[in-house]
């Protein structure tokens, strides 16, 4: 076995990658990188006919996205391949083979109907059928028939299935580095499939000869492998290998705590619950998350330092991760949390990142702005931001003259003699040769004071007239932006308009 750390993350591509797959490759990765070993793909596609076409690239696409790329598998060759378990079909016999020869495996030849019918029979009684020691002598199994029978019965082209033998009585001794040590009644084992008639492993088989085959030093996989953990520790026993350590991650919860978070609670609650978009569903991408989002807030499920910090980044994360700090039990999704953490990376995005990012939406809007104009606008309104998508609604009226103002607004703020100060505040900022933010604010000011008006007279309907609405960043500065003449064509405009 190798001394250096080798983890994988090993999905089956039946679909788009759920935030809790991305969840368990990222903690993969972190160990990995934490020890300087190697974070491996491989792709668990024994199950072709539960396989979707693209599923496999949008695993591939997601981690990259969330910049947490494997150092090897499909597409990235490293020398313990091929990476897909649909291409190691050849390798899987003759470890069967071995299992049968030890007497740690047996075929079994019942039918689906037979088991059927024992099933129905053990419900009339009140139990549950388990196919073990306590029955498997009195089945369709190498156990209960001569060898020259299962012989010619393989020979004939019989459908079987080849079944681990668990010896009973036994105890299993299970560590887990998350859930410390654990100990399993063989009595209680069912003996699973490990391999059908057609070639193919279970999902238990293949899954043990390609870890121990990749050398395979830790097991990080979420919590519904648990129950499979006993056999797999038999498996490694019967082949007489090294097991490697496991550890099995809690589940991420819906945000009302109960339940395991599914794709319908996000379609309810309006929240993604993939990273990318698949179909019909948006993914976190597409949605305007940042990649440092994702990864802060799915590092923090489950897992915490030990300390208050929240925001960290994928290096930070790497120093400090351990599955000792992993919880047992599961970790809240909690959307509007996941808002906090985009609006925090946006603001430390810089003003020029943030303008390319808000550049294409201007586009479709039908405007051809400089970007030097749109890293201005972006410094006045990201702060009120969580998404680069906000933008618009945040500053429409900075390229586009308001051609309809807020009722509620009108009603507060235009009165009687509205208008007649409105068209004085227009003559004085006519004659301002020197239009800048700092220079209109003193003058405007210098003028109410010297008129003798409340600020309240003057300053919340001319932002009305300006904006359309009572929103926006400090209006002198969108002032100086939009210019002199726009400004003056929007007083104008407005007193027209609202009379």
């Amino acid at each position: 076995m190798s001394t250096k750390v080798r983890v994988r993350f090993a999905p089956s591509p039946t679909g788009p990658l759920h935030i809790g797959g991305v969840r368990t490759a990222l903690f993969n990765y972190l160990f990995a990188k934490k020890h300087n070993g190697d974070f491996i793909l491989r792709i668990e596609d024994t199950d072709q006919n539960r396989y979707v076409e693209g599923a496999e690239q949008y695993i591939i696409d997601a981690l990259n996205w969330c910049t947490i790329p494997f150092d090897e598998g499909p597409g990235k060759e490293g020398n313990f391949g091929p990476y897909r378990q649909s291409e190691r079909k050849h390798l899987y016999k003759k470890y069967i083979e071995i299992l049968l020869e030890k007497g740690k495996a047996y075929y079994a030849f019942d039918s689906s109907e037979s088991l059927d019918n024992h099933r129905k029979q053990h419900e009339e009684q009140g139990k549950t059928f388990i196919y073990n020691w306590h029955n498997r002598l009195k089945l369709d199994n190498s156990l209960s028939l001569m060898p020259e029978e299962v012989a010619k019965r393989i020979e004939n082209g019989d459908e079987y299935v080849v079944r681990f033998h668990t010896a009973p009585d036994e105890k299993i001794e299970l560590n887990d580095i998350i859930r410390g040590n654990m100990t399993i009644d063989s009595n209680v084992l069912d003996d699973k499939v490990l391999y059908k008639s057609d070639g193919m492993p279970t999902y238990h088989l293949a899954n043990i000869v390609d870890d121990h085959l990749m050398e395979i030093t830790h097991v990080i996989r979420g919590e519904e492998w648990l129950p499979s953990l006993a056999l797999h520790k038999q498996l490694y026993d019967a082949f007489e290998w090294n097991t490697p350590e496991f550890a099995h991650l809690p589940l991420i919860m819906k945000p009302v705590g109960k339940g395991k978070l599914s794709k319908r609670d996000g379609e309810k609650l309006g929240f993604p619950v993939f990273p990318l978009n698949w179909n019909e569903s948006v993914g976190y991408k597409e949605e305007g998350y940042f990649p440092k989002t994702v990864v802060n807030f799915l590092a923090l499920l489950g897992w915490n330092p030990g300390t208050e910090q929240e925001i960290f980044t994928l290096e930070e994360l790497t120093e400090l991760f351990s599955l000792e700090r992993v919880h047992k039990s599961g970790a809240r999704f909690d959307p509007d949390k996941t808002k906090w953490y985009n609006q925090h990376y946006l603001q430390q995005k810089n003003n020029h990142e943030l303008a390319e990012l808000y550049l294409p939406i201007l586009t479709e809007k039908g405007l051809t702005i400089p970007l030097k104009d749109v890293e201005k606008v972006v410094s006045l309104i990201k702060e009120r931001a969580t998404f680069v998508s906000d933008f618009w609604e945040l500053s429409d009226y900075m390229f586009v003259t308001p051609t309809s103002y807020d009722e509620k607004g009108i009603k507060k703020q235009w009165k009687e003699d509205t208008p007649n100060i409105m068209s004085e505040v227009q003559e004085l900022l006519a004659s301002i040769d020197e239009f800048t933010s700092e220079k209109t604010e003193e003058i405007v000011k210098q003028w109410i004071g010297d008129k003798e008006l409340s600020f309240g007279k003057v300053m919340p309907p001319l932002r009305l007239i300006i904006v359309g609405e009572m929103k926006g960043p400090h209006l002198f500065d969108i002032l100086e932006f939009i210019g002199k003449e726009e400004t003056i064509h929007r007083i104008k405009t407005a007193i027209k308009t609202l009379k």
